[in-house]
């Protein structure tokens, strides 16, 4: 057998932390990983690993579990690094912290390959159907300040988006979905707002276990008057049996998925019946290989699919490609202000226009990364025993 001619060299990864516009400066976290050849060709991926722990605990498991595997490996044979790196956790899994990883590590050798073969990711993984897709915008409510939350409403009308979405809360302690009478008063004032030409999603913190199956069934019906494009997370998503009853008893439609990590728990989520819309994310659910594999389940059950996509522009650029690849896919979470993962780290970030976001014909995922900019965000072990002293609550 020849030698590949594009050879793994080396694989990185970097820990970043960032304070999020869109949840009132809150500190949130992101890993990236970037991979090169021996001919000095560059990836680069992204796992939305949210916490400074599991930010911390992802880039030990990219350099010293995964990355032994994938270095000196045909940098184009993607899916063998993907089925051999799901193989060597085998006793600890691929979930969690690993599935951040191997996400990180897969989306990376995507952008390399699309590089090196002058394609862009979505060619190469099955064909571009389409080549602009429906951005949602997408907020946090502030449950305790409706003049703000309607004014961003507002904001992303006026910025001409089709679809939007707010969901959960700035704290825990004051979410949507745990009183009925406020939620009326958000849910109404919002369509007076945006008006009834515009799509509306909501999130409720179902992970958060808010609602009973009764409770879940009485607020989907009354809501029927907001036309909803679906209802996410109404449920814990492990209650699968739960999410099945309550569609067949309600007519608005249920997503969920956020909460999952591979092809293989998304099998379960499918076949459990209790979905209408499934949310993807490939910055932790295996990669894009993992998200190929989940969107044949899609089309196979008649769904429909969103990319949970509320991080940063690789993982943009990522569900964008995956969003292309079929009929079956609805819209992608987009944050309607600038963001520093999605605008202070790429030379080139992503815009909405008219709602839409163009898929790029560069080769690749199609952004760049300004690496002389990651220093900024470096998430190290001195900062993380400041946040966990109490200078971060929440990320």
């Amino acid at each position: 057998m020849s030698a590949p001619e594009h050879v793994v060299a080396r694989v990185e990864a970097f820990p970043l932390v960032y304070a999020e516009p869109h949840y009132r400066g809150a500190e949130r976290c992101v890993t990236l990983v970037r991979i090169e050849t021996d001919t000095g060709a560059v990836g680069w991926g992204e796992a939305i690993s949210q916490l400074p722990p599991a930010t911390l605990a992802t880039r030990l498991l990219v350099e010293q579990a995964f990355a032994p595997l994938v270095i000196g490996g045909d940098a184009t044979e993607v899916e063998a690094h993907w089925h051999a790196m799901c193989r060597h956790a085998y006793w600890f899994g691929v979930e969690g912290i690993a599935a951040f990883a191997i996400s990180a590590i897969d989306m990376a050798l995507w952008d390399l390959k699309g590089k090196l073969l002058g394609q862009p990711v979505a060619s190469l993984l099955g064909g571009r159907l389409r080549r602009e897709l429906p951005a949602m915008g997408s907020i946090i409510f502030d449950m305790d300040d409706l003049d703000w939350t309607l004014a961003e409403f507002q904001s992303m009308r006026d910025q001409g988006y089709r679809i939007v979405k707010a969901g959960w809360g700035m704290t825990l302690d004051s979410v949507f979905g745990t009183d009925r009478a406020r939620d009326l008063r958000y849910l109404t004032e919002v369509r007076g707002v945006i008006g009834d030409e515009l799509s509306l999603v909501v999130d409720v913190p179902g992970a958060q276990r808010v609602w009973d199956l009764q409770t879940a069934q009485r607020r989907l019906r009354e809501w029927e008057q907001f036309d909803l494009r679906w209802v996410e997370q109404p449920l814990h998503p492990a209650e699968l049996e739960l999410h099945r009853r309550l569609r067949a008893a309600t007519v608005t439609p249920v997503g969920t998925g956020e909460d999952e990590w591979g092809p293989e728990s998304y099998r379960h989520v499918i076949a459990s019946g209790g979905v209408d819309v499934l949310q993807l994310d490939p910055g932790r659910c295996l990669g894009l290989t993992g998200c190929r594999e989940v969107v044949r389940q899609v089309e196979a059950a008649g769904i429909r699919y969103s990319m949970h996509s509320w991080s940063g522009a690789l993982n943009t650029a990522a569900s964008l490609h995956v969003l292309a690849l079929s009929e079956h896919g609805d819209t992608l979470d987009f944050k309607p202000h600038p963001s520093p993962m999605q605008h202070d780290v790429v030379a080139d970030p992503w815009v909405q226009r008219d709602g839409l976001l163009a898929l790029r014909d560069a080769p690749g995922l199609g952004v760049e990364i300004e690496e002389a900019a990651l220093g900024r965000f470096a998430l190290g072990r001195r900062r993380y025993r400041l946040i966990s002293s109490g200078a971060c609550q929440t990320c």
